[in-house]
C-alpha cells in the first residue's frame, strides 16, 4: 500500500459522503450565443482560478508557507457545482489545465542545474537537493487545488466527479490536447493512492442486503441489465455471488460490483446464468460447485476508470470463494466482446472495395452466405451484421459460424493497439494473467449481445498458478497465452488471409 503524506489521513480526508449534486444558479452560460455573458462568465472563471490556484511558493519557503485558506478551494467546488452545463465545466478545467500546470522555464533550469552537477565531481547531497529542486519544478499548480479539495468534507467524492466530466469532456472533443491529457493522469495518481487496496472493503450482496444497495448495485449493471427485481434476486441467490469494494470510511457504497455463478463447468452461455430459473429456497449442493464464472464486472464512478480496482476484486474474491468453498479449482470469465461488430464492418467494408478475394471468407463460404442472400457475400454481410434479423435464421446461423469465429478470434489475439490487445476487456484480462482460453458462439443472443458482437462471448480462464507469470509475459513482451482452440482458429485465419 502506498504511504500518503502525513498530512493525508485516511479517516479524515477520504471522507465520500457529499451532499447531492444541486448545481446553483450558473448565471451567464458559454452556450448562450450572447458574447457578453460568454465574456463575463471566462473572466469570472479565470478570477476564480487565480484565486484558488494561486503560484507555488519558491523551493526555500515551500514549507514555511501558510496552510491554503479553505474558502478559496470552498470557492471553486461552488462555482464548479454552479456551472450546469457540460460545455461551461469543460471550458474551467481547461483553462485550469493550460493556465495552471507546470511552470516549464523552472523546470529547463532546474534540469540544466542536475545536468551541470552530474559533469562535475559533487557530494551526493548536493546532487540529491538539486533533483529534489527538479521534482518539486514538475509539480504541476493545479495538484495542490485537488491536494487541499481532498482535505474538504466530501472533497475526494467531488473530485472523482470532476475527473468523470473531465473524461466526458474528452469523449465529447469538449477538450482536448496534451495539458488537458496531463491533467487527467495526475488526477487519476491521486485518486490511485485514495483509493489503494488498503482503504477498501469487501462486500457481499444478499437478497437480505439494504434496499438502497440493490437498487445502486441494479442501477450500476453495465454488461448485462437487471429487468426486474426478480432477476436481481436471482443474481444474490443460490449459486450466485455478489460482490463490491467500497471505502473505508463509506461501507456499504459500492464503488465497482462483480457477479460470480457457481457452476459445476465453464459456462459457454449468458443465458444459462441470465436466465436460468432458480427457485427461491433452492438449497446449494455445495459438492456440485467446483467453478466459478466472473461474469460482470461494472465500475459505479466513472471517475474512477483506470484506478486498478477490477483487478484488486477478482483476487479477494477469488480468496473469499476459495475460503467459502475449498473444493473450487476453476476461475473463469464470460465477457462480451465489445466493439467486435464495429471493428467486422469496418473490415468488410474496406475488403469489398478491393473488389476481388478479400481472405475474409473461403470460397465455399462466399457462395454459401450469396446463395442465402442474394447478393455479393460482403456486402450483404455488412447489411446482416447491421441488425439483429440475420440471428434467426437458422441457415444464416450455421454458415456464419465458422467464419465469425475466425474473424474473432484473430479481433482478439491478433489485432493489437501499441502491442497490446485491441479489445479493452481482453487487455484487461490479460493484464491480470487469464488465458484467451474459448470463444463461444451464440453465447449471447440479446439484442445487445447480437448487435454488438454478433452473439459471441469469450471466457478467459484463471489459472492461478500461472497468473503472474502470465501477466509478467503479456504486459513485458505482448506475448498473449491462448488456448489451442484459439491458436487454432487463429491459424485458419491467416492461412486464409495469407498473413
Amino acid at each position: 500500500m502506498r504511504v500518503l503524506g502525513p498530512s493525508l489521513s485516511a479517516g479524515r480526508l477520504l471522507r465520500l459522503r457529499l451532499p447531492p449534486w444541486q448545481p446553483q444558479p450558473p448565471g451567464p452560460r458559454l452556450s448562450s450565443g450572447r458574447p457578453a455573458a460568454a465574456g463575463a462568465l471566462e473572466r469570472a472563471m479565470d478570477e476564480l482560478l487565480h484565486r484558488a490556484v494561486p503560484a507555488m511558493p519558491a523551493y526555500e519557503l515551500r514549507e514555511k508557507t501558510p496552510a491554503r485558506a479553505e474558502n478559496q478551494c470552498a470557492d471553486f467546488v461552488s462555482f464548479y457545482g454552479g456551472l450546469a452545463e457540460t460545455a461551461e465545466r469543460a471550458e474551467l478545467l481547461s483553462r485550469l489545465a493550460r493556465g495552471f500546470g507546470v511552470d516549464h522555464s523552472q523546470v529547463a533550469e532546474q534540469s540544466a542545474g542536475v545536468l551541470q552537477l552530474r559533469q562535475q565531481p559533487r557530494e551526493a547531497a548536493v546532487l540529491l537537493q538539486a533533483e529534489d529542486r527538479l521534482r518539486y519544478a514538475l509539480v504541476p499548480r493545479y495538484r495542490s487545488l485537488f491536494h487541499h479539495i481532498s482535505k474538504m468534507e466530501g472533497g475526494v467524492r467531488f473530485l472523482v466527479r470532476l475527473r468523470a466530466d473531465l473524461l466526458e469532456a474528452q469523449a465529447l472533443k469538449l477538450v482536448e490536447g496534451p495539458h488537458v491529457r496531463e491533467m487527467n493522469g495526475v488526477l487519476k495518481n491521486m485518486l490511485s493512492e485514495w483509493f489503494s487496496s488498503g482503504f477498501l472493503n469487501l462486500e457481499r450482496v444478499t437478497w437480505h442486503s439494504p434496499c438502497e444497495v440493490l437498487q445502486r448495485i441494479s442501477e450500476a449493471e453495465a454488461v448485462h441489465p437487471v429487468k426486474t427485481w426478480m432477476d436481481m434476486k436471482r443474481r444474490v441467490g443460490p449459486y450466485r455471488r455478489c460482490y463490491f469494494f467500497s471505502h473505508c470510511s463509506t461501507p456499504g457504497e459500492p464503488l465497482i460490483v462483480l457477479h460470480v455463478a457457481l457452476t459445476n463447468e465453464i459456462s459457454s452461455s449468458i443465458q444459462t446464468i441470465i436466465v436460468k430459473e432458480c427457485p427461491p429456497s433452492e438449497t446449494e449442493e455445495r459438492n456440485k460447485i467446483t467453478t466459478a464464472i466472473f461474469y460482470s464486472l461494472s465500475l459505479t464512478q466513472q471517475g474512477l476508470q483506470g484506478v486498478e480496482l477490477g483487478a484488486f476484486l477478482i483476487k479477494r474474491v477469488v480468496k473469499e470463494l476459495q475460503k467459502e468453498f475449498p473444493p473450487l479449482d476453476a476461475f473463469s470469465s464470460l465477457s462480451p466482446i465489445p466493439g467486435f461488430t464495429k471493428w467486422l464492418l469496418g473490415l468488410l467494408k474496406s475488403k469489398a472495395k478491393e473488389h476481388g478475394r478479400s481472405g475474409l471468407l473461403t470460397d465455399s463460404e462466399s457462395q454459401e452466405i450469396a446463395e442465402l442472400t442474394g447478393g455479393p457475400a460482403l456486402e450483404t454481410l455488412q447489411t446482416l451484421l447491421s441488425s439483429s434479423e440475420w440471428a434467426q435464421s437458422e441457415q444464416l446461423v450455421r454458415a456464419l459460424q465458422a467464419p465469425l469465429m475466425r474473424l474473432c478470434a484473430w479481433y482478439l489475439y491478433g489485432e493489437k493497439h501499441r502491442g497490446y490487445a485491441l479489445n479493452p476487456v481482453a487487455h484487461f484480462h490479460l493484464q491480470n494473467g487469464a488465458v484467451l482460453w474459448r470463444i463461444n458462439w451464440l453465447a449471447d443472443v440479446s439484442l445487445k449481445g447480437v448487435t454488438g458482437a454478433c452473439g459471441l462471448m469469450v471466457n478467459y480462464r484463471y489459472f492461478l498458478e500461472d497468473t503472474a507469470a502470465n501477466s509478467t509475459a503479456y504486459l513485458g513482451s505482448r506475448s498473449i497465452k491462448a488456448s489451442e482452440q484459439v491458436l487454432s482458429l487463429v491459424a485458419q485465419f491467416q492461412k486464409n488471409s495469407k498473413l
